[in-house]
């Protein structure tokens, strides 16, 4: 397995990782400088907006559908040109948006939390077709939104909990029944944050404060871990060719001492595995 440096400029709170599968390009945010990132042809992008940014999903070529801490907006890449979609918490200033990705019906999930963490000030939404609906309320610190390779399950967490959640969906993407605990991740003492689904359906679960990226099997069970030189890993994601590379991003946030290491954007190749490619939002 071959690790590098993807990219070398250092993120207060790195997040969001999206590898757009029609440009072949990956997006990122640092949340706590309201950036988004990127790079094409080896050069680096940057685009920097006036709220907190934190995750995103491909609309078209060129536009994004990007949640901030008071909206979701539609953002062209290329001209820079944005549109207001729908509020997201806009009467909240305590609140931000936080992880989300794209389910299999063109739904994008989007998690919110306080700024400081406040205990139970976020929740987790789903906007499906013009409409926001809540999903989960009292969330410290949404994080692992992913989703099986069959559209059968979704997983979230709420990272102190130190439980990643399953939920399964019916027809059109909605949650049906309660979710219940895929892996527990208490007695290791690991910090679930955010994560991505693999082609085989194995969960990777960046683990704030370890180092990794763990990979879990279908049924829960710890199959492997990537390590990386960044101690607070924030986000995976799979791109590249063949989709093949797992790429991370990481944060220096809160650290008493910050190494170059600490908020660099990192990938990994790997053999014989291979991701989802991100679906598309429908609006």
């Amino acid at each position: 397995m071959t690790q590098s440096v993807f990219d070398k400029r250092q993120c207060s709170l790195g997040e969001g990782p999206l590898w757009h599968p029609e440009r072949q390009q990956l997006f990122w945010f640092d949340i706590d400088n309201k950036r988004m990132l990127s790079q094409q042809a080896g050069k680096p992008l940057e685009w920097q907006f006036d709220h907190h940014v934190s995750a995103a999903g491909w609309i078209t070529r060129d536009e994004l559908l990007i949640a901030s801490e008071v909206e979701l907006f539609r953002f062209n890449i290329v001209t820079g040109e944005r549109a207001h979609i729908c509020p997201l918490e806009a009467d909240e200033p305590e609140t931000r948006s936080n992880d989300g990705r794209a389910d299999p019906w063109g739904g994008f999930w989007i998690g919110t939390m306080g700024k400081q963490a406040e205990p139970e000030a976020g929740a987790i939404y789903r906007f499906y077709k013009g409409q926001l609906e809540v999903l989960y309320q009292d969330i410290t610190i949404s994080n692992a939104i992913c989703f099986s390779p069959d559209g059968q399950f979704a997983y979230y967490t709420d990272t102190p909990t130190k439980l990643i959640m399953r939920q399964k969906l019916r027809e059109g993407g909605w949650p049906t029944g309660a979710a219940e605990v895929f892996i527990d991740l208490n007695d290791d003492g690991l910090n679930p944050d955010g994560a991505v689904v693999d082609a085989e359906g194995c969960l990777w679960n960046a683990q704030w404060g370890a180092n990794r990226v763990a990979r879990y099997a279908q049924d829960g069970t710890f199959l492997s871990a990537v390590q990386f030189a960044a101690g607070q890993i924030s986000c995976p994601a799979f791109g590249g060719a063949g989709l093949s590379t797992l790429f991370a991003t990481s944060a220096y946030q809160n650290l008493e001492t910050m190494s170059d290491a600490d908020g660099q954007t990192y990938c990994a190749l790997l053999d014989g595995i291979k991701g989802q490619p991100e679906h598309q939002v429908l609006l």
